[in-house]
């Protein structure tokens, strides 16, 4: 799990709580992937958008995500003070490639597998990433994403504990099994799609029960 950048998966975000211009990638990352790119299937018909691909050591594309719904601010806030109704309904699918452990090209050193686990640690630090605890001061989060990150890659790295339960949804049309986890900021999921990828989802306002996710026919109509 390794491979898998801890900087990476998070985006920096501008002052007033929306990603920063440069925290976006356009559509050439995606189509730089030797894997397919997962999203909601065609049951979803609202909005979709990219966020930032990630690169292993050697500067290939490891893995990526895809928005649905609305674009989500840092601030957890909500209309009407309960998290039962939030203000942003979104859903993110992280798509990694899987890969086995390996040797860099050049000799320098070596890139750990991915595995399930690399896809629930990117969606567990997706969901941190813009999420605000409601009263927490702003010196104080920095500190507070440390700690949850933290939190993320131990509960990431051990998905048959306590913390997980199971949930089936299609995945090209296919029932597959996923990790499933809840949380007062959102839920995370995780499991493998039969492309040769790891698929996570992360997200908040939208129930995980009924999403179902399939392969992305054409990427561009995403930039």
């Amino acid at each position: 799990m390794e491979t898998t950048s801890r900087a990476v998966a998070q985006a920096p975000a501008a002052e007033g709580g929306r990603p920063l211009p440069s925290a976006r990638r356009t559509v050439d990352g995606y189509l730089l992937a030797p894997f397919p790119w997962y999203g909601l299937d065609e049951a979803f018909t609202g909005q979709r958008w990219l966020l930032q691909v990630g690169t292993s050591a050697d500067g290939s594309v490891e893995h990526g995500s895809i928005g649905h719904g609305d674009e989500p601010s840092v601030r957890n806030e909500f209309v009407s003070g309960s998290p039962d109704d939030p203000r942003e309904k979104f859903a993110v699918v992280v798509t990694v490639a899987a890969s086995p452990e390996r040797r860099l090209a050049d000799g320098t050193g070596q890139l750990e597998a991915t595995s399930v686990s690399s896809a629930a640690w990117l969606a567990g630090v997706g969901l941190l990433s813009v999420t605000w605890p409601m009263q927490m001061d702003h010196a104080l989060r920095d500190d507070w994403l440390d700690q949850q990150t933290e939190t993320a890659w131990e509960l990431a790295d051990d998905l048959s504990g306590p913390d997980w339960s199971t949930l089936s949804l299609p995945v090209d049309g296919v029932p597959t099994s996923f990790h499933y986890r809840e949380s007062e900021f959102g839920w995370v999921l995780a499991g493998s799609a039969p492309q040769g990828v790891h698929v996570g989802a992360y997200g908040r306002g939208m129930s995980a029960y009924g999403l179902g996710f399939s392969v992305v026919q054409d990427i561009t109509a995403y930039a």
